[in-house]
């Protein structure tokens, strides 16, 4: 990769791993659900109005927009009020790689080979020791929602690849206009009408900072700029880009929020990480006895020997 592109992908790396930080803080202005909403509301308008018509079938985009917007991001916004750290968070939510290889095999016929499944095996490890770690530091309904979250986010990727859209920042802001009114819904359900009213009536520059960061910054630039990188080189070059987001992460919600990061917590990071970097990077091969290859409508993915796993070609927005 050329240096400027280096630079991008860190850069997005680092918008994404702070993005953790910037919900947390969120989280203070607004109820989960409703700061949700608000972001994918932000994110797609007035942008739809200018990337042009989806490049693909509405199936894919509602499919997507259902897994990633309304449960995946219900879900981790949820978990972290319920009050799941943000530096845990964004380690915790990597295992997504785990669920979507597991999803891959499943639907994709994408078979994993030896490595795969150790670097599954590993990841699940970390996922344990930063079970044990936040069992200490914070309540376990938190945990198990961001975990909840991670399997959403893998459904999401395989529907992602399965759609396999030309155009990844058309795609995604027809995806973030899906959850918009269901969470809006869902808030007024749980959250109530008083609390979402008295939050919007409070809305100040700093409720407002956050909403256009994580919706204009985190999701538009960084999907944008993750697809462009996409693009231009192969899978296998950009994806471990992703692992740097939960040291991001966890080294903000150190420096900003004041959260420690315990010996076991790096423990965790490390198997983690690793065993994320087995998971997604590792070639997935075709099935022998299904003998999968390109989908014959010429929509699907080519799950052929070489082609770089699902959860390596989708973006690791948080």
């Amino acid at each position: 990769m050329r240096p400027v592109h280096t630079a991008l992908a860190v850069l997005v790396a680092a918008v994404w791993g702070v993005n953790f930080v910037v919900i947390e803080i969120g989280l203070d202005h607004f109820p989960p659900l409703l700061l949700s909403a608000l972001r994918f509301l932000a994110a797609a308008l007035p942008a739809v109005f200018f990337v042009g018509r989806p490049k693909v079938a509405w199936k894919w985009i509602l499919g997507v927009g259902a897994a990633l917007g309304i449960a995946k991001f219900g879900l981790l916004f949820t978990g972290m009020a319920a009050g799941m750290p943000a530096g845990l968070s964004s380690l915790v939510l990597q295992i997504q790689a785990v669920f979507t290889a597991v999803l891959a095999a499943v639907v994709l016929r994408e078979r994993p080979g030896r490595v795969r499944v150790a670097g599954m095996g590993v990841a699940l490890a970390g996922i344990a020791v930063a079970a044990v770690d936040g069992g200490t530091s914070g309540p376990v309904l938190g945990f198990v929602l961001v975990v909840a979250a991670a399997a959403c986010w893998g459904v999401s990727n395989v529907l992602t690849r399965r759609a396999s859209p030309p155009d990844a920042l058309n795609f995604m802001v027809w995806v973030c206009a899906v959850p918009v009114l269901p969470l809006f819904a869902l808030s007024l359900l749980l959250e109530g009408p008083e609390r979402d009213l008295a939050a919007l009536r409070a809305l100040d520059w700093s409720g407002a900072a956050v909403i256009g960061y994580v919706a204009w910054v985190s999701t538009v630039f960084g999907f944008g700029a993750w697809g462009y990188l996409l693009r231009r080189y192969p899978a296998s070059s950009v994806a471990p880009f992703s692992l740097l987001v939960p040291v991001f992460g966890m080294s903000s919600a150190a420096l900003v929020l004041g959260e420690s990061v315990s010996g076991t917590r790096w423990l965790a990071a490390a198997l983690l990480v690793g065993g994320v970097a087995l998971t997604s990077l590792t070639p997935a091969r075709r099935s022998d006895r299904t003998g999968v290859g390109p989908d014959r409508t010429g929509v699907g993915p080519d799950v052929s020997a070489g082609s770089p796993p699902a959860a390596a070609v989708a973006s690791p927005v948080p």
